[in-house]
């Protein structure tokens, strides 16, 4: 896939067959649309991309910005979109003057003379331009004029899966890492570098390696302990995590925290994935490191559990 991180970079395809969103998440919703979109350009024998914004529009153009976390980095964006097959992968700066242009523009502007779109593959509900202005029945009224093709994913073909993002989000912020995963056809993952903390668990018997996760943006599912994968130097452990703010020992802000099992290596510094299997149970206070230790033996046995499982 050849990312073009800017319309700049990008000169007119002799046959794009073209979809666009924030995509945030890739989950199963737009994968349906990333099949069909793949399947028309080889159809066609033609070339399929992807026009997609960063940062994401609510935080330029929304009251609600400051409350917003992504599902996914721009860097876990751009994988998994190679991974779906698309050939073309446009990152236009989502900015307040691009909010500004008008359906006709955006079509006119980035879709004819940027990419020389020959087929645009849109989800039912898709919208573009100003006040999300534009949309399927404005460019089927138009296509003559325009010179190009236009495919509405049905909404029975969309809504089968019965996801969006939002969704996804809202099961996650409740711990409900189950369903979030079913909803993204794999498991929701946390990507940074293990930086120091306290090392009390070290003294009890539990070390852990402690993550700064990489983007400030990225949505930090719910306090709690889970069973997660642990992924490091291209290697997988199993592991068992805990995110909150560790009442039993006073802790002040929340920490993301893991103890890899069967793992004993010095990583400081270094990057470590986490990808979630399964919540175990909420955060508690515990009356006392003995109550706390007793307690992360269960757990560590029922992450286990789950992870043979």
């Amino acid at each position: 896939m050849i990312v073009h991180r800017g319309l700049d970079e990008i000169s007119p395809l002799p046959n794009a067959v073209v979809t666009s969103g924030t995509f945030d998440g890739v989950h199963r919703g737009h994968q349906t649309i990333l099949t069909r979109l793949t399947e028309v350009a080889q159809t066609s024998g033609g070339e399929s991309v992807l026009i997609t914004y960063w940062p994401h529009p609510r935080t330029v153009v929304s009251n609600d910005s400051q409350d917003l976390k992504l599902l996914t980095t721009l860097d876990e964006k751009i994988d998994l979109i190679e991974q779906a097959g698309v050939d073309h992968l446009v990152v236009i700066p989502f900015t307040r003057s691009f909010s500004e242009l008008t359906s006709a523009e955006y079509i006119q502007q980035i879709l004819i003379d940027k990419i020389g779109t020959r087929k645009l593959v849109i989800g039912y509900d898709h919208r573009f331009g100003r006040d999300r202005e534009g949309g399927f029945d404005y460019i089927k009224a138009h296509q003559s004029e325009y010179g190009f093709e236009v495919e509405e994913i049905p909404r029975q073909d969309v809504e089968a899966v019965g996801v969006s993002s939002s969704k996804i989000r809202l099961a996650l912020q409740e711990g409900n890492v189950h369903t979030a995963n079913l909803f993204l056809g794999r498991q929701y993952t946390l990507t940074g570098t293990v930086v120091k903390g306290q090392q009390l668990g070290r003294t009890i018997g539990f070390p852990t390696a402690n993550l700064q996760v990489d983007d400030p943006i990225k949505l930090i599912p719910a306090n709690g302990v889970y069973a997660v994968d642990v992924v490091h130097a291209d290697q997988t452990y199993g592991g068992m995590l805990n995110i909150g703010f560790r009442p039993t020992v006073a802790g002040t802000h929340q920490t993301i925290e893991t103890y890899i099992f069967d793992f004993n290596k010095d990583i400081y510094g270094e990057h470590m994935t986490l990808r979630f299997r399964e919540f175990l149970r909420p955060e508690q206070k515990f009356d006392g490191l003995p109550a706390l230790v007793a307690q992360l033996k269960r757990d560590e046995e029922s992450a286990r559990a789950v992870l043979v499982g």
